[in-house]
């Protein structure tokens, strides 16, 4: 066993990044699917450290303290981003898209129990392996495997969450860029580039240059530390409640707060561009220290009818995304990078689907509505509609 302390992991998720960025420009593949960086050097470092566990006995443990700081501070930076006065310009698209969301929980839970029930599983496996961790994520697969195996009696359920929510991180990161690809190249909707003009937002161009100062740094990371710790407080105070959310959805809403209480007192008015910088950064090395961290043997010893359930909520993703999500958000290049989008926290987690997005705009082009649209209803809107949805299909006579 080799551990890695904070430190020691940092840097190796500093390297994989930097392999994973030369990886996307060496493999033309990778570069004509929009697979993230994060993705392609992640994956290809847990499947580096899984071979040399089995031919040389060799584990490598990391240190995992700074991954929910850095994945805090990215749902931080998403709230500090969203102006109030711009999600007014998603209008009724914002609905539309809640709406699209929200039915795919039903049809993952809908497939989750039916499959789970024609090869012999308990039902409740159908509902973690559906909205529970695909739409959910690890936080909300932890947290109601806890439910599930002290009320349901469903026995190493939240080891069971955690394995399905990391196959969906994985299929999220691999499968938003193909399925944008195919609907731009086959419907003929080129990107945006040559007729967007409002100035981007903060996760949209993340490899623009950002012309920031050391005060307005400060300034910004102050505000994220802030949003930190009153998520946190505010999580804790929720948790034994009806409203109990997780601590990422409470970060993101303090942080909301503060951008538009601070500017409507017109106190401060904070500078997206510092903002942008550092929620890229935590967005990146968030990706990179949990799909390099991934233990690929944990997922091999899932049984075959759980895998195929895994393998079938996948490819209804696709399908969905392509003949829902795009058409039902106008069938244009907008509706391609929201379908990516859609893929990356439907499987996985809202920071893959920003990834998933970034990977297809940097290719081809902005997509100024997709960036205002996607973090919030992946980030907030679709936890609170989740543990609704979970909770009617709890009602079911057969649970």
């Amino acid at each position: 066993m080799i551990a890695l302390d904070a430190y020691g992991t940092l840097v190796v998720t500093s390297l994989v990044l930097l392999f994973g960025r030369k990886l996307v420009a060496w493999i033309p593949p990778l570069r004509a699917y929009s697979i993230p960086e994060p993705v392609a050097g992640g994956l290809v470092a847990a499947i580096f450290l899984l071979v040399i566990r089995k031919s040389l006995h060799i584990e490598v443990e990391f240190d995992s303290s700074l991954k929910d700081p850095l994945m805090l501070a990215f749902f931080s930076s998403l709230g500090l981003g969203a102006n109030l006065g711009e999600l007014k310009k998603g209008g009724s698209l914002l609905w539309r898209f809640l709406l699209v969301v929200v039915g795919f929980l039903f049809v993952q839970n809908t497939i989750g129990i039916i499959v789970a029930k024609l090869v012999g599983l308990n039902p409740l496996v159908g509902l973690i392996a559906g909205s529970v961790t695909l739409s959910g994520g690890h936080g909300t697969g932890m947290a109601w495997g806890q439910v599930f195996e002290e009320k349901y009696g469903l026995q190493s359920a939240a080891e069971l969450a955690m394995a399905c929510a990391t196959f969906g991180l994985v299929l999220g990161g691999l499968i938003g860029g193909p399925v944008a690809r195919f609907l731009i190249r086959t419907t003929q909707t080129p990107g945006l580039a040559a007729v967007e003009k409002d100035a981007p937002l903060p996760f949209e161009q993340p490899q623009a240059v950002r012309l920031i100062t050391v005060s307005s740094f400060i300034e910004t990371l102050a505000l994220v530390a802030v949003s930190l710790s009153g998520g946190a407080v505010i999580s804790a105070a929720l948790q034994k409640t009806a409203f109990a959310l997780p601590t990422f959805v409470c970060c993101l809403f303090v942080a909301l707060a503060l951008r538009n209480i601070l500017s409507l007192l017109g106190w401060y008015d904070v500078f997206d561009r510092a903002v942008s910088l550092i929620g890229n950064v935590s967005l990146s090395l968030f990706l990179a220290m949990a799909l390099m961290g991934l233990k690929l043997w944990e997922l091999s010893a899932l049984a075959v009818p759980l895998l195929v359930l895994l393998v079938l909520q996948s490819v209804t993703m696709a399908a969905y995304a392509h003949w829902v999500t795009f058409r039902a958000m106008g069938k244009n290049y907008d509706a391609a990078v929201l379908a990516a989008g859609h893929c990356g926290f439907g499987l996985g987690a809202t920071p893959t689907a920003v990834a998933n997005m970034q990977a297809i705009t940097d290719r081809f082009g902005p997509s100024h509505v997709s960036f205002l649209l996607v973090p919030m209803v992946g980030a907030f809107f679709i936890d609170i509609s989740n543990a609704i949805v979970i909770k009617l299909f709890l009602a079911l006579p057969f649970f």
